[in-house]
């Protein structure tokens, strides 16, 4: 079994425990992290939806992410990331969320913001995000299933 559905299954039992629904909110994931969730049956008890918000014009039509945030910090940014869960709990009927924004690679990095930056939101209704960034390594492949796991990992912490 590999890590990222151990992790999957873990979430989804520690929300059953709790009778809470989740909703995720990607980027540079690309619907990963809700992918590994309800690749496991019965998952439909807990996962409520997935917003996948690869373009910004996503991230503010369907999470309310203000344009001018975007504008003033780049779509990869801890502010953004923020404001993406915070939408996520707004927009669906859930306990906790999750959001992932980053630059996957090859292309796309800077110097400022390089290959492989993720930033993450994690929430539960009621309480404000709690943020984080990490910069993994390896191709656009590793990067995007590294952050899918650390969004896994960020969940169990929000259920415990």
């Amino acid at each position: 079994m590999t890590e990222t559905r151990t992790l999957a299954e873990t979430v989804l039992d520690l929300c059953r425990r709790r009778g809470w629904k989740l909703a995720t909110a990607e980027s540079c994931t690309g619907g990963m992290i809700v992918a590994a969730l309800t690749d496991i049956a019965g998952s439909s008890d807990v996962v409520e939806r997935g917003f996948i918000t690869y373009s910004n014009e996503a991230k503010t039509e369907l999470l309310g992410v203000p344009a001018a945030l975007i504008a003033r910090h780049g779509a990869v940014s801890e502010p953004v990331a923020a404001a993406m869960v915070t939408g996520a709990l707004a927009q669906a009927p859930v306990d906790i969320a999750v959001s992932v924004t980053g630059v996957a690679g090859p292309g796309g990095g800077s110097a400022e913001k390089p290959v492989g930056l993720v930033h993450f939101g994690a929430a539960r209704r009621g309480s404000p995000a709690v943020t984080e960034h990490q910069i993994f390594t390896g191709d656009r492949d590793q990067v995007r299933a590294a952050a899918t796991q650390r969004a896994l990992e960020m969940l169990i912490d929000l259920t415990n």
